[in-house]
């Protein structure tokens, strides 16, 4: 039987791994297995330290203060009409009079140090913002309600994108479980394979073709391994702590 020269580079290559195996006395056993698996916390527990963390739901939150600062604003915004004055005077005051009768005028000049002050209260009353006070307090409550609405729109976004995230984490969670599994029975199916080939039970391509199915194993479980990591990155991320392991 000619061999092909990827063939031989295989039963080569793998020969000298299962040297080096039995040299260490590797038991037949699955290699691969999952020794500690991630406690992923509750949804409802992710779904509010996400909500609490997020900074744009923050910022729609400052807002909303902001408008209702400005609402109770414009509810004493009348008050700017109404004050109090007072005023005080010191000093040395000159008076001038004069006094004329039928034949002469005369002028009197009097000097005096004298203590004045006045107080009192005004109030004034523009038009325009007497008309113009109730449209700006239905316009700062209108504000207000669109904030929180949009806050609340917010909330539903963040909840149902942290929903999907979830079920795609427990999603890859379970794939890598199953490539695990199947990497690890792969494996096991590659040693016996070895050690049918050298005792002379299977043929070179029955050893290429077992060889081939444990690599892409072996890629499988790389990617969903990867995707895994990168699912519960996310979440982590977002949520603002690390998912706990159990052994």
């Amino acid at each position: 039987m000619k061999l092909s020269l990827k063939c031989i580079v295989i039963v080569v290559i793998n020969f000298c791994c299962n040297c080096y195996l039995s040299a260490q006395n590797t038991p037949i056993e699955k290699v691969i297995a999952i020794k500690s698996k991630i406690n992923i916390p509750p949804l409802n527990v992710i779904i509010d330290s996400v909500l609490k963390n997020n900074a744009m739901l923050k910022f729609r939150k400052q807002g909303i203060g902001v408008k209702e600062s400005t609402l109770e604003s414009e509810k004493i915004y009348w008050t700017r009409n109404l004050g109090i004055q007072a005023e005080t005077r010191y000093g040395t005051l000159n008076s001038f009079s004069t006094s004329a009768d039928g034949n002469s005028t005369a002028a009197f000049a009097t000097t005096a140090t004298q203590f004045n002050y006045s107080a009192g209260i005004y109030l004034k009353f523009p038009v325009f913002d007497f008309l113009n006070r109730k449209k700006q307090i239905t316009l700062a409550r209108l504000e207000i309600e669109q904030a929180i609405s949009i806050e609340q729109s917010l909330k539903d976004e963040i909840r149902q994108n942290v929903i999907k995230l979830y079920h795609d984490l427990l999603l890859k969670q379970r794939i890598l479980q199953i490539r695990s599994e199947s990497l690890g029975s792969g494996r096991v199916n590659m040693q016996m394979a070895e050690k049918e080939f050298r005792n002379g039970v299977i043929q070179v391509t029955e050893y290429a073709r077992i060889s081939g199915i444990t690599s892409n194993l072996e890629a499988d479980y790389e990617f969903a391994k990867s995707e895994f990591i990168i699912a519960k990155s996310i979440l982590e991320d977002m949520a603002g702590f690390n998912f706990g392991i159990t052994n």
